[in-house]
């Protein structure tokens, strides 16, 4: 297990889910050897699908790059140590999910002038 603090990278989640993922990422870390980010990944999507619901996404590592869509209040980025760990949910209805960024691109240009 590492043993480390979990210092939060980036996140547009409430509190309470932000320290439920970390503590989840502790407890897969216990289960699991930290070589096995797989596993470690596949415990954290499943909690997280069991208590919000399907279309949850985990990424664990110690090296990786990405780029995603997610939705609103669903993301978060944070390391244990040498580990990182994103979570994220994607978007399960396409049109909802553009609306959103609709919004957010309309709400960014707003603040922009």
């Amino acid at each position: 297990m590492l043993e480390g603090k979990a210092v939060l990278r980036e996140t547009d989640m409430p509190e309470q889910m932000q320290s439920h993922a970390m503590e989840l990422a502790y407890q897969a870390l216990d289960l699991h050897e930290v070589s096995d980010c797989q596993s470690i990944a596949h415990y954290i999507k499943q909690k997280f699908d069991d208590v919000y619901g399907p279309a949850w996404h985990c990424v664990v590592g110690k090296d990786f790059g990405c780029c995603i869509t997610h939705l609103s209040g669903s993301f978060i980025f944070f390391r244990v140590e040498m580990m990182e760990f994103l979570i994220f949910k994607d978007g399960g209805d396409f049109s909802e999910s553009k609306e959103e960024a609709i919004g957010v691109l309309q709400q960014f240009q707003k603040s922009d002038t």
